[in-house]
């Protein structure tokens, strides 16, 4: 695992949570795989063999899985579109009436969401484990979440760390997926029976400390890199809409279960804080080791404003999942556009990914 197998840099693939908009990465990375096969005259690209260690959290933890596990990013963009509304059968109310509508019945919408994921992810990722990932396709995989025993923090992780001890290689990626997705109030907890002994642990969101899994990925690759190694850690995000908050009036900061949708509004405001602290927490640490590293985050570019009122973590409309493929869509060609110049560092970044980027093998019928 490392710089030393294929000549190129250490490179990390971080994906952030962010509910729904999932399918706007996925759709992004397909057209850019799509591009990039084209460009390069291959039947496709094997996204997950491109780097050496792939995070993701909640949402990011399912695009995570199936390219780790090489699952064509056309399913993951069908799950999003045709399991949606299964995973959230309701969204989180916004008003009085709607909350007392579901006081009593939002413990059984959440059930019947964690079971339609589930089934949903079985259908793809059927029973593969951490550690299957790890002994046959040789690519590292981090997955936060939250224990709930203790309130700590904990990362899914395949054997890739000397220290690991394969922990976690007896879960499912059903599994993970279901323990990094568990977020308060729009999704049940994730109940996952220990693998080898007698119990169970809880799970929840691991949105809650690392939406942005830049640092989890920073750290891994620090761990199983050497002085002198290259390491590239590529961040990529579900299309978070414009943050902030115009507040003029003083009265206007007393917020209470309606001005923040019940607390749903909340998770929204740690999306967007979350990405900008944490890629500049990891490009400050990196001036700091022993090694060359390169934090690079795509897409860029601002959300159009008539894309604002499909962006919610639990939207489930045709309508919207239409408007988010259609946006990775154009800013899918837009990195396109700039991955050729010779003045954009990123581009040539991202165009020196793809173009050594492993040909994906025809799989068994």
């Amino acid at each position: 695992m490392g710089t030393e197998d294929r000549g190129n840099p250490f490179r990390v693939l971080c994906i952030d949570g962010g509910g729904m908009r999932g399918i706007y990465s996925a759709a992004y990375l397909d057209v850019l795989a799509s591009r990039y096969a084209s460009i390069r005259k291959v039947e496709g690209l094997d996204l997950g063999k491109g780097f050496d260690l792939i995070c993701g959290t909640s949402t990011g933890a399912i695009l995570a899985c199936a390219l780790a596990w090489d699952i064509s990013l056309d399913k993951v963009i069908e799950l999003y579109r045709k399991k949606g509304v299964t995973i959230f059968p309701e969204k989180v109310p916004g008003s009085l009436w709607g909350l007392v509508s579901q006081w009593f019945r939002r413990r059984k919408l959440n059930e019947r969401g964690a079971k339609g994921l589930e089934e949903a992810l079985d259908a793809e990722l059927k029973d593969v484990t951490v550690r299957d990932v790890w002994d046959q396709r040789g690519i590292g995989l981090a997955i936060p979440a939250v224990e709930m025993g203790r309130h700590r923090a904990w990362v899914f992780k395949t054997p890739h760390l000397p220290n690991s001890r394969d922990r976690d290689g007896g879960y499912t990626l059903t599994q993970v997926c279901l323990a990094s997705t568990a977020a308060p109030i729009f999704r049940s907890m994730a109940w996952l029976p220990n693998f080898d002994t007698k119990g169970a642990h809880v799970f929840v969101d691991g949105g809650l400390w690392a939406n942005n899994p830049v640092l989890v990925g920073l750290i891994d690759a620090l761990e199983v890199t050497n002085k002198g190694d290259e390491i590239e850690i590529y961040c990529l995000g579900t299309c978070p809409p414009p943050s902030g908050d115009i507040i003029t009036k003083e009265e206007d900061i007393h917020r209470g279960f309606r001005e923040w949708r019940v607390g749903a509004l909340a998770a929204g405001v740690g999306i967007s804080a979350q990405q900008y602290a944490y890629d500049n927490m990891a490009i400050m640490i990196g001036r700091h080791v022993d090694r060359k590293v390169r934090i690079i985050r795509f897409p860029k570019g601002d959300v159009a404003g008539a894309l604002l009122e499909h962006l919610d973590l639990d939207e489930t409309r045709e309508t919207s999942m239409e408007a988010l493929i259609s946006q990775a869509q154009t800013d899918a060609y837009q990195a396109l556009s700039i991955s050729g110049r010779s003045d954009d560092e990123d581009g040539k970044a991202i165009d020196s990914l793809f173009q050594s980027m492993p040909e994906r093998k025809k799989k068994d019928k």
